[in-house]
């Protein structure tokens, strides 16, 4: 079993908010009343994981669209790859960061990344609310220190990764991640 995404409260309200969508419609959506989805935005209580993956991938249906910032991580010469921030489905992956994952970025392509997170991974994205991320429209850059390689699915190397907040034009918040150095 996968680990749960943290704050899933958090990128629920995020997405709900970006959506325009008022609590009641995401009530609606799984089944529960609105009360329930207010505990679930405060962290109070939390769904099922079938019930946060459900909701996450029913509001966030909009395809990738910025094909200038697909081409820009495609084209650098760093070991980037782009995620949604709300489920870390890849939107798009350099050529250095394919090498050094051992698979082809069409392999993967709208696929969440988060079954292959390392520990430091999972530590680092459990940090993100006591930073503000959720809460910022524009949050300070992340460094996370991977100790933990990993080398079964993707290829994830000891080093220094750099996460940024960026936006995309559909108006969903995504994360850019670079390898600063990597040891192999």
């Amino acid at each position: 079993m996968t680990t749960p995404l943290p704050s899933f409260g958090k990128r629920l309200k995020r997405l709900r908010r970006v959506k325009g969508l008022k609590q009641e419609t995401i009530a609606a959506l799984a089944n529960v009343n609105q009360a329930t989805v207010s505990r679930w935005e405060s962290g109070a209580i939390a769904p099922p994981q079938e019930t946060m993956q459900r909701l996450l991938r029913a509001l966030d249906q909009i395809p990738f669209m910025d094909s200038a910032l697909q081409r820009l991580v495609h084209t650098s010469s760093l070991p980037v790859h782009l995620i949604t921030d709300v489920d870390h489905r890849l939107l798009a992956a350099s050529i250095p960061r394919q090498r050094m994952w051992g698979i082809a970025e069409n392999a993967m392509l709208q696929t969440s990344l988060w079954k292959f997170a390392t520990t430091d991974i999972v530590a680092a994205e459990s940090r993100l609310g006591a930073v503000g991320w959720w809460e910022q429209e524009a949050p300070e850059p992340v460094l996370v220190h991977l100790r933990s390689p990993q080398t079964e699915g993707l290829h994830i190397h000891a080093g220094t990764m750099l996460w940024e907040r960026v936006w995309l034009a559909n108006g969903l918040p995504a994360r850019l991640c670079t390898s600063l150095e990597c040891h192999a």
